[in-house]
């Protein structure tokens, strides 16, 4: 499960939209994607070719950006985070989290569910973002035999590439471009909210995988 988006609300959509429109861009559709889920150099490189000046002045002025947006905005567990974790637990599913952030956000802020987690408990991917293929080769399984519930549309493409099982879970953002991106790319489940992953979807999703049909 990814940490900012699904666990907790995202506070990286909004800030790089807020970036990007303070520098007088147009953070739209394939700009999101091009920034969203990619190693934090690589990103800001990206942004400095539309945008302008450095990558490494830009991924400073992204974190400074997102120190004033959490104060206005506060980081927070989204409602069924730990009733989602407690049914994975319940299944024996084991759950790993992960996230382009250090270790030391995942322990600020779910720290106290870290027990709802197989170790490592936390997988800092920004060296190897998105991560499927090498999540999936910590626990010694198969491609088809992971799932993974993200907020963004570039995991779900990199997912149905690998044939990996996937649940989207596109944050409330005012132009749905996650959604509609997911969707075009052949998501089965796409949830508006954790409630929505219950036990009989996760059954449906491991039947899925098991015929080969996770993606349509």
């Amino acid at each position: 499960m990814n940490i900012d988006g699904v666990l907790l609300n995202d506070s990286f959509g909004p800030v790089i939209r807020r970036l990007v429109e303070s520098r007088g861009g147009v953070c739209g559709k394939e700009l999101a994607k091009a920034l969203l889920s990619q190693p934090q150099m690589e990103a800001a490189r990206v942004a400095a070719e539309v945008l302008g000046g450095s990558a490494r002045e830009l991924l400073e002025a992204y974190f400074q950006e997102r120190e004033r947006y959490v104060l206005e905005h506060p980081v927070r567990i989204l409602d069924g985070a730990d009733v989602l974790l407690r049914r994975l637990r319940s299944l024996k599913v084991r759950a790993v989290c992960y996230g382009g952030l250090e270790r030391s956000h995942f322990d600020r802020y779910l720290g106290g569910m870290a027990g709802y987690f197989d170790e490592p408990v936390y997988v800092c991917t920004n060296d190897f973002r998105p991560g499927i293929r090498e999540i999936a080769e910590m626990f010694t399984l198969r491609l088809d035999q992971v799932l993974f519930i993200d907020d963004v549309a570039r995991v779900a493409e990199a997912a149905r590439e690998l044939g990996t099982p996937f649940i989207g879970h596109p944050s409330g953002e005012e132009t749905g471009f996650q959604r509609r991106s997911m969707e075009r790319a052949g998501v089965r489940h796409v949830v508006g909210a954790l409630k929505e992953i219950d036990e009989e979807l996760l059954r449906r999703v491991d039947a899925e995988a098991a015929a080969g049909e996770s993606w349509r």
